[in-house]
């Protein structure tokens, strides 16, 4: 990415974002990421696999997509936290949140394959 699509993109999702924030309310959304930052959120270990899954995945998503890098081995971290979280989606059993994660389980497998399997 040169730099003026890096500023298109960071004003463009900072507007739409802070528009989202907005009719949602700032107190819900502040009240929200509040969680992360109190005891009883962590004693869940939902809450652990949950955010060790979508830190996984971030991890792949951004360089594959802003710098075209892609981490192959980081794929048996993701396979793990879907598995994990599809597991312990019994908490907050959301079709899409199973779906999204088996879906992310069997790309995690065809990764790892293009580099295992000869």
């Amino acid at each position: 990415m040169n730099i003026e699509q890096i500023v298109w993109a960071t004003t463009a999702a900072f507007v739409l974002v802070m528009f989202t924030y907005y009719k949602t309310g700032w107190d819900k959304i502040r009240d929200c990421y509040g969680l992360w930052f109190t005891k009883e959120y962590w004693d869940h270990f939902y809450n652990k696999v949950e955010a060790a899954s979508w830190t996984a995945k971030a991890i792949i998503i951004i360089p594959g997509l802003i710098f075209g890098a892609s981490i192959w081995w980081l794929y048996w971290l993701t396979l793990i936290t879907s598995l994990t979280l599809i597991w312990a989606s019994n908490k907050k059993l959301l079709p899409t949140l199973v779906a999204f994660n088996t879906m992310w389980a069997w790309l995690s497998c065809m990764v790892l394959a293009q580099h295992l399997v000869n």
